[in-house]
Protein backbone atom coordinates (compact mmCIF):
# COMPACT_ATOMS: atom_id res chain seq x y z
CA UNK A 1 0.00 0.00 0.00
CA UNK A 2 3.02 2.25 0.71
CA UNK A 3 3.66 2.94 -3.18
CA UNK A 4 0.26 4.26 -3.34
CA UNK A 5 -0.52 6.61 -0.87
CA UNK A 6 1.03 9.18 -2.33
CA UNK A 7 -1.57 9.07 -5.57
CA UNK A 8 -4.30 8.19 -2.86
CA UNK A 9 -3.67 11.64 -1.35
CA UNK A 10 -3.58 13.64 -4.72
CA UNK A 11 -6.48 11.77 -5.96
CA UNK A 12 -8.69 11.65 -2.91
CA UNK A 13 -8.61 15.42 -2.55
CA UNK A 14 -9.75 15.68 -5.88
CA UNK A 15 -12.63 13.62 -5.68
CA UNK A 16 -13.69 15.36 -2.40
CA UNK A 17 -12.96 18.57 -3.20
CA UNK A 18 -15.90 17.97 -6.28
CA UNK A 19 -18.31 16.02 -4.12
CA UNK A 20 -21.29 18.67 -3.57
CA UNK A 21 -22.08 17.59 -0.23
CA UNK A 22 -18.64 18.63 1.13
CA UNK A 23 -18.52 21.50 -0.61
CA UNK A 24 -21.95 22.51 0.86
CA UNK A 25 -20.56 22.13 4.27
CA UNK A 26 -17.29 23.72 3.44
CA UNK A 27 -15.88 20.65 4.42
CA UNK A 28 -11.55 20.78 3.51
CA UNK A 29 -8.71 17.73 3.86
CA UNK A 30 -5.74 19.23 5.40
CA UNK A 31 -3.57 16.10 6.36
CA UNK A 32 -3.71 12.56 5.26
CA UNK A 33 -1.77 9.43 6.60
CA UNK A 34 -2.48 5.89 5.93
CA UNK A 35 -5.33 5.33 8.11
CA UNK A 36 -5.84 8.42 9.54
CA UNK A 37 -7.02 11.87 8.12
CA UNK A 38 -7.41 15.71 9.37
CA UNK A 39 -9.97 17.70 8.18
CA UNK A 40 -11.50 20.92 8.89
CA UNK A 41 -15.09 22.95 8.37
CA UNK A 42 -15.84 26.42 9.50
CA UNK A 43 -18.92 27.34 11.73
CA UNK A 44 -20.45 30.01 9.54
CA UNK A 45 -23.78 31.66 11.34
CA UNK A 46 -26.91 30.86 9.21
CA UNK A 47 -25.00 28.10 7.74
CA UNK A 48 -23.80 25.26 9.60
CA UNK A 49 -25.68 26.72 13.21
CA UNK A 50 -28.98 25.23 14.53
CA UNK A 51 -31.56 28.11 16.06
CA UNK A 52 -29.19 28.38 19.45
CA UNK A 53 -26.85 29.52 17.17
CA UNK A 54 -24.29 26.58 17.94
CA UNK A 55 -22.90 24.14 15.67
CA UNK A 56 -25.94 22.03 14.11
CA UNK A 57 -25.48 18.12 15.02
CA UNK A 58 -26.04 17.21 11.44
CA UNK A 59 -23.43 19.34 10.72
CA UNK A 60 -21.38 17.80 13.19
CA UNK A 61 -22.20 14.19 12.47
CA UNK A 62 -21.36 14.81 8.52
CA UNK A 63 -18.16 15.74 9.68
CA UNK A 64 -17.43 12.97 11.80
CA UNK A 65 -18.51 10.54 9.13
CA UNK A 66 -16.54 12.33 6.46
CA UNK A 67 -13.18 12.22 8.67
CA UNK A 68 -13.76 8.57 9.38
CA UNK A 69 -14.60 7.79 5.80
CA UNK A 70 -11.72 9.40 4.47
CA UNK A 71 -9.39 7.82 7.03
CA UNK A 72 -10.77 4.47 6.17
CA UNK A 73 -10.43 5.47 2.06
CA UNK A 74 -6.75 6.48 2.53
CA UNK A 75 -6.37 2.12 3.05
CA UNK A 76 -7.67 2.30 -0.90
CA UNK A 77 -10.45 0.77 -0.06
CA UNK A 78 -14.22 2.45 -0.78
CA UNK A 79 -16.86 2.35 1.89
CA UNK A 80 -20.33 3.11 2.45
CA UNK A 81 -21.14 3.88 6.57
CA UNK A 82 -23.31 0.98 8.10
CA UNK A 83 -23.04 2.33 11.71
CA UNK A 84 -22.43 5.94 13.14
CA UNK A 85 -22.45 6.45 16.97
CA UNK A 86 -22.42 10.41 18.19
CA UNK A 87 -21.18 11.58 21.80
CA UNK A 88 -21.35 15.25 21.51
CA UNK A 89 -19.49 16.97 24.25
CA UNK A 90 -19.49 20.81 23.91
CA UNK A 91 -21.52 23.01 21.19
CA UNK A 92 -19.49 24.82 19.15
CA UNK A 93 -20.39 28.79 18.68
CA UNK A 94 -19.68 30.21 15.49
CA UNK A 95 -15.85 30.40 14.89
CA UNK A 96 -13.24 30.33 12.22
CA UNK A 97 -12.68 26.64 12.24
CA UNK A 98 -13.39 23.49 13.66
CA UNK A 99 -10.73 20.18 13.55
CA UNK A 100 -12.02 16.81 13.30
CA UNK A 101 -9.53 13.49 13.56
CA UNK A 102 -10.25 10.15 12.23
CA UNK A 103 -8.32 6.72 12.03
CA UNK A 104 -9.23 3.25 11.69
CA UNK A 105 -8.78 0.95 14.45
CA UNK A 106 -10.07 -2.20 12.54
CA UNK A 107 -9.26 -3.00 8.64
CA UNK A 108 -11.23 -5.99 7.78
CA UNK A 109 -11.66 -7.42 4.25
CA UNK A 110 -15.66 -6.64 4.13
CA UNK A 111 -15.80 -3.79 7.14
CA UNK A 112 -13.62 -1.23 8.45
CA UNK A 113 -14.28 0.42 12.22
CA UNK A 114 -12.90 3.87 12.64
CA UNK A 115 -13.13 6.78 15.37
CA UNK A 116 -13.06 10.52 15.26
CA UNK A 117 -12.81 13.45 17.27
CA UNK A 118 -13.75 17.17 16.54
CA UNK A 119 -12.35 20.02 18.74
CA UNK A 120 -12.73 23.60 18.52
CA UNK A 121 -10.19 26.24 18.29
CA UNK A 122 -8.98 26.02 21.68
CA UNK A 123 -8.31 22.09 21.21
CA UNK A 124 -11.54 21.88 23.48
CA UNK A 125 -12.76 18.30 22.78
CA UNK A 126 -16.70 18.53 21.04
CA UNK A 127 -17.49 15.04 19.16
CA UNK A 128 -16.60 11.94 19.95
CA UNK A 129 -17.42 9.35 17.05
CA UNK A 130 -16.89 5.85 16.16
CA UNK A 131 -18.37 4.09 13.18
CA UNK A 132 -18.81 0.88 10.75
CA UNK A 133 -17.86 1.03 7.42
CA UNK A 134 -18.89 -1.34 4.69
CA UNK A 135 -15.84 -2.07 2.15
CA UNK A 136 -17.53 -1.58 -1.38
CA UNK A 137 -14.02 -2.04 -3.72
CA UNK A 138 -10.61 -0.81 -4.40
CA UNK A 139 -9.18 2.56 -5.86
CA UNK A 140 -7.50 1.61 -8.30
CA UNK A 141 -4.12 3.73 -9.26
CA UNK A 142 -4.67 4.86 -13.08
CA UNK A 143 -1.95 3.73 -15.56
CA UNK A 144 -0.53 6.50 -17.42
Amino acid sequence: MEKNIEWLKKNLVTIYDQNPYINLLDIQIDTLKEGQAELGMPVIAGKHTNLYNIAHGGALASLADTVMGVACATTGKKVVTLDLNMNFIKGAIPQSEIKAYGKVVHNGKSTMVAEGEIFDREKQLLVKARATFFVTGMFEEEKE
